[in-house]
């Protein structure tokens, strides 16, 4: 027999029973992801900063960041709002290597994704408890969304994930916003066409179940950069690739054209430190061009405790165990320099 059954994934409602969130943390929840769609639709002014490690691997030190950046939400709180990248799943583009804590809880254990489900509810619990904030993650599997759905604000859907018709379908049923990435391609036909099936009404199976859902009117684009078919990375953050995808929503019938910009990923090369400059360039875009201002709703960070990247059994405390980041000092100045630049 090719697969081995190993065990069965907990019943959903088990989970939530188990590992409850308290109706205060509902109610705050609940007014962020109206903060969150008012500013995807335009009708706040305030800009969108989805920042955080590439990959959530160590509850302390996620627990630990999000707090730092709830101290520095104060500071910037008429202008930004920032949103906690709490990444639980990695996609790897050979299939190979650590996929995120949903699937292996301990980076240096074996790989339990009954146990990693239930560390990935406590983690976003604890730091939504702890700071306040209410988090960002990426939907790698469609089926761990109910586990998560009462504590996420926003979902991001990955560049190898956003042709997948299941994705597409499943965040039709979301009522937070949803941010569909371009393909490694580039091709903004795809991202489009993901984002017209998001927001339209389906029928489909989904864990088990025949489901009606009504589209979600908060999905909307995310630029990644892109990768050649000989593996050059092309940008897609200057200002006129915005202007350029902001025709092409023109006539689309998209509801609330919108789209985050991505300063790490092939946009910078994978070159950590060149995300303040991808971000500086994207803001005076915003000056040049005041109309774009209610197009571009915001950007997304790669940041943690500390800088750079370290083996998965490396051990530093606050260091990513995955893609490169900024550590907290940079990420810090870049968050009050995006402050001050959007006024």
């Amino acid at each position: 027999m090719p697969f081995e059954y190993r065990q069965r994934l907990p019943d959903v409602g088990m989970i939530l029973a188990e590992l409850p969130l308290n109706p205060e943390l509902l109610i705050l929840k609940k007014k962020r992801d109206c903060e969150v769609m008012d500013i995807i639709s335009g009708k706040s002014d305030r800009f969108l900063l989805i920042i955080g490690p590439c990959s959530a691997d160590n509850e302390d030190a996620v627990c630990e960041y999000v707090a730092r950046l709830s101290k520095l939400q104060e500071k910037v709180k008429s202008r930004l709002m920032l949103l906690p990248r709490i990444y639980t799943n990695k996609p790897r583009t050979t299939g190979v290597g650590y996929k995120g804590m949903a699937h292996q809880p301990d980076p240096n254990d074996e790989p339990n994704i009954v146990e990693g489900i239930i560390a990935i509810r406590k983690m976003h619990i604890r730091a939504l408890g702890e700071s306040g904030l209410s988090s960002a993650d990426e939907m790698l599997y469609p089926f761990n969304y109910p586990y998560l759905e009462d504590v996420l604000s926003y979902v991001a859907i990955g560049a190898r994930s956003v042709e997948n018709q299941e994705h597409r379908l499943t965040v039709s049923g979301l009522d937070i916003p949803v941010g569909m990435k371009n393909p490694t391609s580039g091709d903004m036909g795809v991202m489009l066409n993901s984002v017209k099936a998001a927001q339209s009404a389906h029928v489909f199976s989904y864990n088990g179940w025949e489901v009606k859902t009504p589209g979600n009117p908060y999905a909307h684009t995310i630029l990644r950069g892109a990768v050649t078919p000989f593996g050059k990375t092309v940008p897609n953050y200057h200002y006129e690739n915005i202007v350029g995808l902001k025709k092409l929503y023109e006539g689309s019938g998209l509801m609330h054209p919108a789209v985050i910009v991505d300063v790490s990923h092939a946009n910078s090369n994978k070159i950590f430190q060149e995300q303040p400059r991808v971000a500086s360039e994207v803001i005076n875009s915003l000056k040049y061009a005041p109309d774009l201002k209610r197009f571009v709703r915001g950007l997304m960070i790669e940041s943690y405790l500390l800088e750079g990247a370290q083996d998965v059994n490396g051990g530093v405390y606050g260091r990513s165990i995955t893609d490169a980041c900024l550590g907290w000092e940079a990420s810090q100045d870049l968050v009050l320099s995006i402050a001050d630049g959007i006024k």
